[in-house]
C-alpha cells in the first residue's frame, strides 16, 4: 500500500501543473495555512487541484517522506515543490508566483 500511495503522489504532481496538497478541499479548507495558500491560487485566476491530506488515504504521512517537507500545505508547480504557505505567500507578494505559475500553465 505504502507503494500505492508514493506512485498516486508521483503521479499526480506529474499531471497536474499545479497541485497543492492541503487540509481540506479547495472547497472547504480546514486550516488557515491551507485556506491561504487556495485563495492565493483563486486570485491568480488559474486551474489548480488540490487533495486532502486528511482524507485517509495516507497521504499525510507519506507525502512528507517523498518532498522532503514536513508541513502542510505544500504547494507543487511544474512537478516542483515551491513550498508552503509562507513561502508561497511571500513569493505572490513580491511578485514572483506569479511568472512562475504563468511558464507552467504556457507549457
Amino acid at each position: 500500500m505504502a507503494e500505492d500511495i508514493m506512485d498516486r503522489i508521483k503521479k499526480d504532481i506529474e499531471s497536474n501543473k499545479i497541485i497543492l496538497y492541503i487540509k481540506g478541499t479547495k472547497e472547504q479548507p480546514m486550516c488557515g495555512f491551507s485556506a491561504q495558500a487556495v485563495a492565493i491560487f483563486s486570485q491568480l485566476g488559474v486551474p489548480f487541484e488540490t487533495r486532502d491530506v486528511l482524507d485517509g488515504s495516507g497521504l499525510r504521512e507519506a507525502l512528507p517522506q517523498h518532498s522532503n517537507w514536513p508541513t502542510f500545505p505544500q504547494v507543487f508547480v511544474n512537478g516542483e515543490l515551491v513550498g508552503g504557505c509562507d513561502i508561497v505567500t511571500e513569493m505572490y507578494e513580491k511578485g514572483e508566483l506569479q511568472p512562475l505559475v504563468q511558464k507552467a500553465i504556457a507549457g
